[in-house]
Parts: C-alpha cells; sequence; structure tokens
C-alpha cells in the first residue's frame, strides 16, 4: 500500500502529516533546527511510517508565482532527494496554513495549541489534495546529479 509522507517547511518549523491509502492524517511538528538533523528525523520518521513516498508543501503566491521561500523549499527537496531513494514530489500548497488556521479555530484550540499543530494539519491538508488528485500535477525533485525534467 502506498504510504506517502507530506512536509510543510518552514524557516522555524517543519510539520509532517502521512496518508495510507486515502486518507491524511497530521503527524508532527519538528523545530527546524540544522538541516543533517531535520533530514535525519525525516528519514527515521519515513522508516517508521513505511514510507513508500514524500510530497514537499511548495509555498507558491496567490498568483502562482514563486517567492523567495519557494526558492529555499526547492533547494530543501534537492537536498532531501540526495539522501533518499523514495520518490519526492512538490506540490502547491497555496492556501493551506490558512485553511489550517481556520479549521483549529473552528475546533476551539487554544492558540499555544494551534501554534504547536499548524504545520502538521497544513501538511496534511495539502497531503489530502495530493491523493485525491494521484499526484497529477505534482513535479518529481532528483538528486543535482539526476536533475531533469518531467
Amino acid at each position: 500500500m502506498e504510504v506517502t509522507l507530506a512536509i510543510d517547511y518552514g524557516s522555524a518549523r517543519v510539520g509532517t502529516a502521512v496518508s495510507v491509502g486515502w486518507m491524511a492524517r497530521p503527524l508532527d511538528v519538528f523545530p527546524h533546527g540544522s538541516i543533517e538533523s531535520l533530514l535525519a528525523r525525516l528519514l527515521a520518521l519515513c522508516t517508521q511510517e513505511q514510507v513508500t513516498k514524500i510530497v514537499v508543501g511548495l509555498p507558491l503566491n496567490a498568483d502562482g508565482t514563486e517567492g523567495e521561500q519557494a526558492t529555499v523549499v526547492r533547494g530543501f527537496a534537492t537536498e532531501l532527494a540526495q539522501t533518499t531513494n523514495l520518490e519526492i514530489f512538490l506540490w502547491n500548497e497555496y492556501g493551506s496554513s490558512q485553511a489550517a488556521q481556520a479549521q483549529m479555530i473552528g475546533a476551539s484550540r487554544s492558540r499555544k495549541a494551534r501554534r504547536e499543530k499548524l504545520d502538521a494539519i497544513a501538511a496534511a491538508l495539502f497531503l489530502q489534495e495530493f491523493v485525491e488528485q494521484n499526484g497529477v500535477g505534482a513535479e518529481r525533485v532528483y538528486p543535482k546529479d539526476q536533475q531533469r525534467h518531467e
């Protein structure tokens, strides 16, 4: 069975979610820390959850253009591709954080609880969209030495 890990990569925190089959669920939010420690934690999570592919949220602007954070995320996704043989994809995550915030406010969570889980819920939201659309429109990420476009 397909198990997909979603990563909502941010400069302070990194949210994760997983889908087994058709249902996405939020996992953990990690403090960013060093790239080496973050990659180690994510790869351990992949082993623990028996992940078969990874989708990284690409933060596009409302008009579909890429800003500075999208460039940072692309670099992270390429580094991640260097460390694993799993397929890695980029997926438009526009609006997922706002939707996660609205969902959490509706659930009457405290501000602190919302902040602690926000990135994982955002990851689950864009992962659910990725799964429902069978990844159509996702961009495959390759290690630096294998860069190509599909």
